[in-house]
């Protein structure tokens, strides 16, 4: 009939004014804690943005009080373990045994802790945060905060060379699920508050707001989405607050003064990125690797292969205590170029190794951490090879070291923009940005060119098959 429109066009039209319905990806299988699939398929009405944002503020204040807090206990774990390695020393044989033993006991301890209690824990865990916010998996049950926690405090406690922010990223993302619950929030608000407490969690590990609410749209959602940058902004910056209010406003590390590049010596920053990115792809490569032969071990005990690695560190700290744990003085005696030359080579070679082992461990910890001990000591070395190429040209190394921390971060993670406001707020300087800018456009370049996945996404790709030979074990019982 004429002024009537066909029922095809009309069932069209509806579905349009809908939109799309959101789905899980993969349909996993939910935990008791998790939201249904089918929950998920329903069309969910958006709460008001002021409330998102007010719970955003709660969440930022709960994950930085749990950042700062972990933190403050690694601090204290590695203050034990020096007076430990101290102690030790003094007794010879006895104490050498005695700190293999320990440390494998920890590490031991914490791989136990993630296979009993809560597996997404292991390793890094933003892989897994990644993994949520795409609908690939539900959420990880309530008790994962404690077992990242606890877990993570033994195992960089005992000396892996793992990062604080991985274990941050995932407590702050995963109160802040258990915070959208108690509200009543749905689940597109649930994930908006999700990604910001992820990023409140980077912010307290590194003193670095700015980069926490950063690394969630370049990052976590890779893209730019305005309620969560809303929302990633507030609890960056509650997180902070709380955060400074127990750790202090100082910047992580302290730089000499840094003169301004000269125009002459700006293409050496272009090579320094290329550098950066084939030891980001070299390094990405020995990572997977290494999580593979651990993999490949399979009738062994994952404690055990736990605990085989954290004997082997506890043999590195008895020789070389300053080479273990996260590396922050490491970092910090590189930036301020106080080592010899030939020490930060032989340091750059062992840590470049001991971080896919320590991280092949199944335990709790994280990447960025020790991403910034490589990449601060092969600019020291690639500066410090310039000036002895160009000593007319006034180079100054510990200028490349700064450059190094965002270009081989740029590299491994393909998080430039990350990378750079990252080192900034944690250096509290800016006369190194333009030759930043110019190392991490190529550092992040080159990878890209040799089809090398950035390393979040094949540790991601990695979560999922195990998630789902997990649903396979469980099925067929």
């Amino acid at each position: 009939m004429r002024g009537k429109l066909p029922r095809t066009v009309l069932a069209g039209l509806r579905h349009e004014l809908d939109g799309p319905r959101e789905v899980w990806v993969s349909s996993p299988r939910p935990s008791m804690n998790s939201e249904p699939p089918s929950a998920s398929r329903a069309p969910e009405r958006h709460g008001s943005l002021l409330v998102l944002a007010m719970l955003a503020l709660v969440v930022g204040g709960a994950a930085g009080l749990l950042g700062a807090s972990f933190r403050l206990a690694l601090e204290q774990a590695e203050h034990v373990r020096n007076g430990l390695l101290a102690w030790a020393h003094r007794r010879a044989i006895p104490g050498f045994l005695l700190v293999a033993a320990g440390c494998s006991v920890a590490t031991l301890v914490a791989a136990w802790l993630v296979r009993r209690f809560s597996p997404h824990a292991a390793g890094s865990g933003i892989p897994h945060v990644e993994a949520v916010l795409r609908d690939e998996v539900p959420p990880a049950p309530y008790g994962l905060a404690v077992v990242k926690f606890v877990g993570g405090l033994l195992a960089i406690g005992s000396g892996l060379a793992l990062g604080r922010e991985g274990p941050s990223v995932q407590m702050g993302a995963s109160v802040a699920n258990g915070i959208g619950r108690i509200s009543g929030r749905s689940w597109p608000d649930r994930r908006v508050l999700l990604a910001a407490g992820a990023g409140a969690g980077l912010a307290a590990a590194f003193n670095a707001p700015i980069a926490g609410s950063v690394f969630v749209l370049e990052e976590l959602v890779q893209r730019f989405e305005t309620r969560i940058a809303i929302a990633a902004l507030a609890s960056s910056a509650a997180a902070i607050a709380v955060a400074r209010a127990l750790l202090g406003s100082a910047p992580d590390f302290h730089l000499g003064t840094l003169d301004y590049p000269r125009s002459a010596i700006q293409p050496l920053f272009f090579v320094l990125g290329g550098l950066a990115g084939l030891l980001a792809v070299a390094y990405n490569r020995t990572l997977l690797a290494t999580i593979a032969a651990g993999e490949r071990l399979g009738r062994f005990p994952v404690e055990a292969r736990a605990s085989l690695i954290g004997a082997a560190v506890g043999i590195l700290a008895w020789f070389a205590p300053h080479l273990v744990g996260g590396g922050d003085m490491i970092t910090q005696r590189t930036l301020a170029g106080a080592d010899p030359l030939g020490l930060v080579l032989v340091a750059f070679l062992i840590r470049f190794g001991l971080g896919a082992v320590s991280y092949a461990a199944n335990t709790p910890g994280g990447l960025f951490a020790p991403l910034l001990v490589l990449g601060a000591q092969s600019g020291l070395l690639f500066g410090a090879a310039c000036r002895a190429a160009f000593p007319a040209a006034g180079i100054q190394p510990e200028a490349f070291a700064v450059v190094g921390l965002a270009a081989f971060f740029a590299g491994v993670v393909r998080a430039p923009l990350t990378a750079i406001v990252l080192v900034i707020e944690m250096t509290a300087n800016v006369t190194m940005l333009l030759p930043m800018l110019s190392a991490c456009f190529v550092a992040t370049l080159v990878p890209t060119l040799l089809r090398d996945a950035p390393i979040y996404e094949s540790l991601r790709k990695h979560t999922l098959r195990r998630e789902r030979g997990v649903q396979q074990k469980a099925s067929m019982k």
